[in-house]
C-alpha cells in the first residue's frame, strides 16, 4: 500500500472519529430530546458536531457544508424519509402514517426501528462529511 492510500485511508478513520465525537460525545441530552423540535437546538447541535472537523480541514467551505446538513438532517430527522423511501421499495402498501415516527412501519419493534434509522443517519452525515472533506 503506497503513501496516499494509506493517508486517504488514515483520513477516513479519522473522519470516522470526528462524527463519532461531534454527533454522540459533543451532544447533550437536551440537544437530542430537543433539536427535532426547534431548529435553533439543531443549529447549536451541528455548530458542536462541526467544530473537530476544523482539525481535518483548512476548507471553510467544506466546515459550512457538514454544519448546514448536520442541522437539516437532524432538525427534520430526514434519515426517516431515507428509510420510508426505500422500505416503499419492497413493500408498496406501506403508508406514511403507518411509518412516520421512524420510517419503519410501527409495528416494527421500537428499539430496532430507532438503532436502524440511526445508522441510515449516520451514513447520511459521513457520506457527506467524506464528499465535503474530500472535494471542497
Amino acid at each position: 500500500m503506497g503513501a496516499s492510500a494509506r493517508n486517504e485511508e488514515r483520513n477516513n478513520v479519522e473522519q470516522l472519529i470526528l462524527h463519532l465525537i461531534g454527533d454522540y460525545v459533543l451532544q447533550t441530552d437536551w440537544m437530542a430530546k430537543n433539536k427535532v423540535q426547534r431548529m435553533p437546538v439543531a443549529t447549536l447541535h451541528a455548530f458542536f458536531y462541526s467544530l473537530p472537523f476544523l482539525l481535518l480541514s483548512p476548507s471553510l467551505l467544506a466546515i459550512f457544508v457538514i454544519f448546514s446538513t448536520h442541522a437539516i438532517i437532524d432538525g427534520y430527522r430526514l434519515a426517516r424519509f431515507v428509510v420510508f423511501a426505500k422500505n416503499k421499495i419492497t413493500e408498496p402498501g406501506l403508508k406514511w402514517a403507518d411509518s412516520s415516527e421512524t420510517g419503519y412501519h410501527k409495528d416494527t419493534p421500537i428499539w430496532l426501528a430507532f438503532w436502524l434509522m440511526l445508522i441510515v443517519d449516520s451514513v447520511m452525515h459521513m457520506a457527506i462529511n467524506y464528499a465535503a472533506l474530500r472535494w471542497l
